[in-house]
């Protein structure tokens, strides 16, 4: 006990610091990215944050993190986000056009585009894909069968989407899973393949070692400069990073501070997003888990000092916050968090002890060095003010996705909401929504669920930042998760790669993406 509950104050973990100052965040790509003629040919392989078995958007978190970089090569995506300015640009399609009040969208699609397999991308196909990818219920679903009242074809390019209220920031939902167009002939009521229209087609899967993926001649921008990308996965992201700095690979999707701040320090090139909620403690709120008590949840937000968490597990960097949308942020409102507060962690902990709850919580996490050391952090300060807590560590980020989203079988637990710079409304409905699908077992109210959808209709980034807010002041009420900070997601190359392209999502598309010389 009395080992544990002072390791927290040491001084790095374990970790090794980064040397000098820590590196300035800087969404956005990283890099001048120097002119010339591409080079044809070769193979780019990228070391991958989690292993993704199954390449479906409508079964998967569509994030970089998560697949999202082969889901995107395999898809393309309709419309694709600009890193540099935050609009929304078709990229499948050909265009995307809104009515007067933002209740109904029209998208024009290219002609004579083709799926891997050679039949054609048309309105029937976008309509049977969306429609599929709700009938799975995947991370945007709920949110798109409850403002989307109709999808029809008039014809065989264009598809039409009337809205049940207006919704200004609608394209965005083009931008990922609902944009990721899936060919019939991938799910014929046998073991799903992927086939899509992007640049690349699937060709391989080795678990644990390897995801491949050739060069189309017929995508609709023309065959890519490369011949293949290759992923692999790595599972601790310094062996990543120093996988890339030898040039064994020529990518690397990094998300710890630490590797995060040594690729930037190091020159390499990228592209960097940073990503609110990104590094969190969902709490479970079903009957039966400690969380049930709201005095328990906000004993346990005051309880925790994130800044004590980032010294033990990302030494000497990131940004610890316990704000929903930190100062970086153009959503950072003028609404505070609730404080560190030990003292009063201490009292409402009392009050939940003296109607009956044992003071014991199950705290989960993966076996990672970062996780484990929050973990470690997060159980020293919670004892310290009275709870008797439990580390439940499993071996694998899939392990836990499992135990948190699926079964739900958790009291606390390390994990990433990730509301996301570019349309946040999305993922705060699907995440935080009474009527969301990924609420993992959080409290979800009515009141927070109001101002959501008074997000969803705001025109404005200022009508969008006042809403934002009454969202912070309302999360103080409810505490559905503990906030630890903001994460930044890098994906890293070094300056012989060129023609990388971000989207959202910490997404890159590689479509254009060529190997120079060193």
């Amino acid at each position: 006990m009395a080992a544990t509950g002072c390791a927290w104050q040491s001084e790095n973990g374990g970790r090794e610091r980064p040397a000098g100052p820590p590196a300035e965040y800087k969404a956005g790509m990283i890099g001048e990215d120097e002119d010339g003629a591409p080079v044809k040919g070769g193979t780019m392989t990228l070391a991958a944050y989690a292993e993704a078995g199954l390449l479906d958007p409508a079964e998967t978190i569509v994030a970089g993190s998560t697949g999202g970089m082969e889901m995107a090569a395999i898809y393309d995506v309709l419309m694709r986000g600009d890193s540099e300015t935050g609009e929304i640009h078709p990229q499948l399609a050909e265009d995307l056009e809104a009515n007067g009040d933002s209740t109904a969208f029209t998208l024009t699609l290219r002609d004579g585009v083709t799926f891997s397999d050679g039949t054609p991308l048309d309105a029937k196909a976008v309509k049977w894909s969306i429609e599929r990818y709700v009938k799975k219920g995947a991370d945007e679903a709920a949110l798109w069968k409850s403002n989307v009242a109709a999808v029809e074809t008039p014809d065989d390019l264009t598809v039409e989407f009337k809205l049940r209220h207006a919704w200004p920031t609608f394209p965005f939902m083009l931008t990922t899973g609902p944009g990721m167009i899936v060919a019939k002939s991938s799910d014929d009521g046998g073991e799903f393949t992927p086939v899509g229209a992007g640049a690349f087609a699937f060709e391989r899967y080795r678990p644990k070692e390897e995801t491949v993926l050739k060069a189309r001649a017929g995508y609709w921008d023309g065959k890519p400069n490369l011949d293949r990308i290759r992923i692999v996965y790595v599972d601790d992201p310094d062996a990543a990073l120093a996988t890339l700095s030898s040039g064994r690979i020529q990518g690397a999707f990094l998300r710890d501070p630490v590797a995060v701040q040594k690729a930037l320090k190091a020159g390499h090139h990228g592209y960097l997003s940073m990503v609110a909620l990104g590094n969190a403690a969902v709490v479970n709120a079903l009957p039966g888990h400690p969380g049930a008590d709201p005095r328990v949840r906000k004993a346990m937000h005051h309880a925790i000092q994130p800044e004590v968490v980032y010294r033990r597990a990302y030494p000497g960097t990131g940004l610890a916050s316990n704000a929903l949308f930190p100062e970086f942020s153009v959503w950072h409102t003028d609404a505070e968090p609730l404080p560190y507060d030990p003292g009063k962690a201490r009292r409402l902990l009392r009050e939940a002890k003296a109607d009956g709850y044992d003071g014991k919580v199950s705290w989960l996490d993966s076996q990672d060095p970062a996780s484990r050391t929050t973990a470690l952090a997060a159980k020293a300060m919670l004892e310290n003010v009275g709870f008797d807590v439990e580390l439940d560590l499993v071996r694998s980020v899939s392990d836990q996705i499992t135990r948190v989203a699926v079964r739900k079988s958790y009291d606390v637990a390390g994990w990433a909401l990730s509301w996301r710079e570019a349309g946040p409304f999305a993922r705060m409905y699907a995440t935080l929504h009474t009527e969301g699908n990924l609420t993992v077992g959080m409290p979800t109210t009515p009141a927070m669920s109001a101002l959501i959808e008074e997000l969803r209709g705001a025109a404005t980034t200022e009508e969008q930042r006042e809403v934002m807010g009454r969202i912070q002041r309302q999360w103080n009420e409810d505490v559905p998760a503990l906030v630890l900070g903001p994460q930044p997601e890098l994906v890293a190359w070094p300056d012989t790669v060129h023609g990388v392209v971000g989207t959202v999502n910490s997404m890159v598309l590689l479509d254009d993406a060529w190997i120079g010389q060193g």
